[in-house]
């Protein structure tokens, strides 16, 4: 049942927030404005690590549920909504033994939602554990297959794209195996092959988000962390023809940590990025990402901080909406925002 908090709206209204960053990007740099943040969910102790999909004409908003940041009794909450305002709950995803985390949603070719998400067999509150990578799939969004594991706990596969017929991912070390990421691919999002055993393994990278353009050109937007006197700059990959072969760019100091990284490309060709950042405290941000000069430049701080992050994207009828979760108010929550672009 729909709750009386879910359908009031948290409106921050703000008069026009246009931040250009000409000096980086020149004259091809988008002015945004934030139009509205409304907070959508905010019932468990912990609500966390969000991905947002727009399938079968409604939203899609999918994040963990726990007790804590790290907890044993980790399990997903999807929500859904026609028009991003108000939301019902649709489903909640356990397995027993694991704690979920990291919900990413994707579409099949054969159009079912799909949801992948860490699992990790933790038994107590704020445990170590490996974790791996779980699978569901809907018809629906409401009625789910039960959550079966794709990848051993050890390495996680964080998130995938679907291309051209193929599920396409990248692994790195969840406490075992090689200290390098691993470009995987699959053919029904169960049964993955490694196609780059050893994609990248300078620093300590981690979370990764792909994306393909029209050109099938691929895209790695790489988060890495600090590990001794490593590197931990975000980076960018690009590969063409059968993934195999990637080149790599360091986006920059500025973008140490970039946590929960996500990309989108707009209809009209530019792309846009969002995750963690850290300069003035930790916040979620949206930046405008190069991939020609393969620069990336912030754009707008979303009202967040602390504990916060892992951003969802949908472009939908000329506006950006952007999923996260902050505890900037107290509690961690989860938010939506829409943003206006303009160049």
């Amino acid at each position: 049942m729909e709750s009386t908090m879910m359908r009031r709206h948290h409106w921050l209204c703000l008069t026009l927030v246009a931040l250009s960053a000409t000096t980086a990007l020149g004259a091809g740099t988008l002015d945004v404005e934030l139009v509205s943040v409304q907070k959508i969910w905010d019932q468990a102790p912990h609500n966390a690590f969000t991905d947002l999909v727009r399938w079968q004409d409604r939203f899609y908003c999918a994040f963990r549920e726990g007790r804590a940041h790290v907890s044993a009794d980790g399990r997903i909450r999807v929500l859904r909504s026609q028009d991003a305002d108000a939301w019902t709950a649709a489903a909640l995803i356990e397995l027993a033994g694991f704690d979920l985390r990291d919900a990413h949603l994707s579409v099949t070719p054969d159009n079912r939602l799909t949801l992948l998400g860490g699992a990790a067999p933790r038994e107590k509150d704020g445990q170590s554990a490996p974790t791996g990578s779980f699978v569901a799939f809907s018809a629906d969004g409401v009625e789910w297959s039960k959550p079966q594991i794709v990848v051993p706990p050890g390495r996680w596969l964080w998130s995938v794209t679907w291309h051209k017929g193929r599920a396409y991912g990248v692994s790195y070390p969840a406490s075992q195996g090689s200290p390098f990421i691993e470009l995987l691919t699959s053919n029904d999002g169960v049964v993955y092959q490694s196609l780059v055993p050893k994609l990248y393994g300078a620093g300590f990278p981690n979370e990764v988000a792909l994306r393909f353009d029209a050109d099938d050109v691929g895209y790695a937007l790489v988060r890495r962390d600090s590990q001794g006197e490593s590197p931990s700059s975000a980076i960018l990959g690009v590969s063409r023809g059968d993934y195999t072969k990637w080149d790599w760019y360091d986006l920059g100091a500025e973008f140490n940590g970039f946590g929960g990284p996500n990309l989108i490309q707009l209809p009209n060709g530019p792309w846009l990025a969002a995750g963690r950042m850290h300069q003035g405290g930790a916040h979620t941000a949206l930046c405008q990402l190069d991939m020609t000069e393969h620069k990336m430049t912030k754009l707008l701080k979303l009202p967040s901080g602390g504990d916060t992050s892992y951003p969802g994207l949908v472009w939908h009828d000329g506006l950006l909406y952007l999923s996260y979760y902050s505890s900037h108010e107290g509690k961690t929550s989860i938010f939506l925002a829409r943003i206006k672009t303009a160049m």
